[in-house]
């Protein structure tokens, strides 16, 4: 089974909104992998306590963790920019973990940005498992699960239960006369479960990604000042290329 770990940058809203993308990351790992990634991931942040002084109880909440950093800011600002790039290049260094991005400009839509960017991703999940396109082991049974931080939970909840049963999606290829065809998930079980970033490693290094994401399109002026808006490329050994036909950096752009 494939564990879809998903975090967002932004908001859905489209008036009146301080953000003009909507982004969803997300980390996939095979469960076969998973004590090994989450062993590796301790031992990453033991060294961010002893090297950076964070420790391991403290969240990573990379937008917070840049310009509101509260207790953290006995963390120097530049180290705290390092703790980012370290999370990026130790993702890098798991081959077997899997990442991409849906990025939604939401400048002149009308359409519901919540359901666009959801249903976008957990299409590419479905499709990347059929398709055997994950790195890691290969199992011809394979399934997957999505784990979520709780923002619009019920919502998610519902969107999936949906998908299983009626997903139209507009016709693509040439060889179809426009319209659309319902497809129905079929490898994605169980609703989605719900995490507290705060108690999870794996989440925490997802919204280092997704504020990375945001800070390609969207920059603020101290990321682009220190380089920080190309963090996100630093990724290049574990983008998911299958998603998108668009790039090569594992990003989905609607």
């Amino acid at each position: 089974m494939y564990l879809m770990y998903v975090d967002e940058s932004g908001d859905v809203g489209l008036n009146n909104s301080p953000t003009s993308y909507f982004i969803l990351s997300a980390i996939v790992l095979h469960e076969l992998r998973w004590k090994n990634t989450l062993s590796g991931l301790v031992d990453f942040r033991r060294m961010l306590r002893d090297t950076k002084g964070l420790k391991l109880r403290e969240e990573i909440h990379a937008n917070e963790f840049i310009n509101k950093p509260g207790d953290l800011k006995r963390i120097k600002r530049n180290d705290r920019l390092d703790i980012l790039k370290k999370c990026i290049d130790w993702i890098n260094s798991q081959q077997h973990l899997n990442v991409y991005s849906v990025v939604i400009n939401k400048a002149g839509r009308t359409d519901d940005i919540f359901e666009l960017a959801w249903n976008t991703l957990v299409m590419r999940f479905e499709n990347t498992i059929r398709n055997n396109n994950f790195s890691g082991p290969q199992n011809p049974d394979d399934r997957g699960m999505i784990l979520s931080d709780n923002t619009e939970g019920e919502k998610l909840r519902k969107l999936i239960r949906k998908m299983r049963h009626f997903n139209t999606i507009p016709n693509i290829q040439q060889f179809y006369a426009g319209g659309y065809r319902n497809i129905k998930l079929e490898y994605i079980i169980e609703d989605p479960i719900f995490r507290d970033s705060q108690h999870s490693f794996i989440h925490q290094m997802n919204d280092v990604i997704a504020y990375c994401v945001r800070q390609k399109y969207e920059p603020n002026n101290y990321m682009k000042k220190k380089g920080g808006h190309n963090f996100y490329k630093r990724l290049n050994n574990v983008t998911t290329r299958a998603v998108s036909r668009s790039n090569d950096l594992g990003i989905v752009e609607i």
